[in-house]
């Protein structure tokens, strides 16, 4: 569910028409659904009723200031997998304590950064990694919070790039080594705490069974640590996939009641049925950490079509955003749906849509039968609310986007467009 809709013939966030804020604010334009962002929250929160649990939003997917705040108003904690997105945490009025810090590869000064802030627990991605946080505990005089990152080796079925949870992937420690892992850090490592114990298999997946095949796997070994070293929590990682492919079609109740039994995706309850009971009897605090399953649909990047090139082999409709503002379908072919913010007629055409930028990357679909646009009008590329603005940049010399929030009929800008003197000042 989500807060975009077509009204009176164009698309809207919540109570606002999409056309008017291009408009007035131009493009490419970054627009988030406020209501959206609550929705999903309180949605997971409920999933998770029956064990003491935390929903703890990844930073990653979607950092900006006012989204975290949004959700720390919530009563949200916060996945964060670098000192940056400590400081935002912090600046946007999130508490520390509610912190958890992922990541394979930690620095000094971060570590220092959040221990001096009391975060709840770092998860570490090696034994190398545990033995470097003690060190620094030790020189500041601190215990650190800690649970370590197991990899149960289950195959999450999803795209490589996002695959976290198999053996040959950068993250965690082998599951048959953490038992032993435990017993060393409880002996030989005074400025460790070990606070807990966390996994996390990949993203975007859109199917129950991988999360309930690493739940069982791993649960027992829970207990053990529980029992011998006394920990009070388990994260069980994020991953909670998003429809992509109908994005638009997926805001309504009536697309979710329409959709055969077999081929309905995963939902947030669907989530919570199968795996509470799984965790119900543990005894332990269960932090969940998502990320898209929050932010994704919760947002669009609206780009304006300048020309349709008619080449020999294909229809190329060029639009005025680029890779540079929305990098997923490039990086890893990630779908996103593009409509027209003028509800369209029936005429449709195969194209590929492309942006500006010096790359043959450079493209939002290929071969891909669309409703009829054409220059200067406005389309909305669906599902960009995570993993779109935090992976923008200014390659090719083009300032970032403006990103708005709605909330209702509420328009806030909550960050400006950059200009070409915002993008050189720090150079000299």
């Amino acid at each position: 569910m989500h807060g975009f809709a077509y009204r009176n013939g164009t698309l809207h966030c919540e109570d606002v028409d999409l056309e008017g804020l291009a408009n007035e604010y131009g493009t490419p334009l970054y627009v988030y659904s406020a209501n959206t962002f609550r929705d999903h929250y309180r949605r997971l929160d409920q999933a998770l009723e029956g064990v003491d649990h935390e929903v703890a939003y990844a930073v990653k997917a979607n950092s900006n200031l006012s989204v975290l705040r949004l959700l720390a108003n919530e009563g949200a904690g916060f996945d964060i997998v670098s000192g940056g997105e400590l400081f935002r945490v912090i600046k946007a009025g999130g508490d520390p304590k509610k912190c958890t810090f992922a990541g394979v590869g930690k620095t000094r000064g971060e570590i220092e950064y959040a221990l001096k802030h009391g975060i709840y627990s770092f998860n570490v991605e090696s034994e190398e990694e545990l033995r470097y946080l003690n060190d620094v505990a030790a020189d500041l005089g601190l215990i650190a919070p800690a649970a370590v990152r197991v990899n149960p080796n289950v195959d999450a079925k999803t795209h490589k790039y996002i695959s976290t949870g198999k053996s040959e992937n950068k993250f965690g420690v082998d599951f048959e080594r953490i038992a032993d892992l435990y017993d060393r850090a409880a002996t030989e490592l005074p400025h460790v705490q070990l606070r807990g114990l966390q996994m996390h298999i990949g993203s975007q997946l859109t199917s129950v069974k991988p999360f309930v095949e690493a739940v069982e796997k791993v649960a027992p070994l829970a207990t053990v640590l529980k029992e011998k070293h006394g920990i009070e929590f388990w994260s069980i990682g994020g991953g909670i996939g998003i429809v992509y492919q109908d994005a638009l079609g997926a805001g309504s109740i009536d697309w979710w009641d329409s959709q055969a039994e077999q081929d309905r995706p995963l939902t947030l309850a669907g989530y919570g049925r199968e795996v509470v009971p799984r965790l119900r009897n543990l005894g332990l605090k269960i932090l969940l950490e998502p990320g898209r399953a929050i932010a994704g649909n919760a947002g669009v990047l609206l780009t304006r079509c300048l020309y349709e090139k008619q080449g020999s082999a294909k229809t190329f409709k060029i639009v005025d955003a680029g890779m540079n503002d929305l990098i997923r379908p490039a990086l890893y072919e990630g779908h996103h749906e593009i409509v027209p913010v003028k509800e369209p007629g029936s005429e449709r055409k195969v194209v590929d849509v492309v942006g500006p930028i010096c790359e043959s990357g450079d493209f939002f679909c290929q071969d891909r039968e669309l409703p009829e646009f054409g220059p200067g009008e406005c389309i909305a590329l669906m599902s960009a609310g995570a993993y779109g603005f935090v992976m923008a940049s200014n390659y090719n010399t083009r300032p970032l986007p403006a990103e708005i929030l709605v909330d209702g009929s509420t328009v806030s800008v909550v960050r400006k467009r950059q200009t070409l003197d915002d993008l050189i000042a720090a150079e000299l």
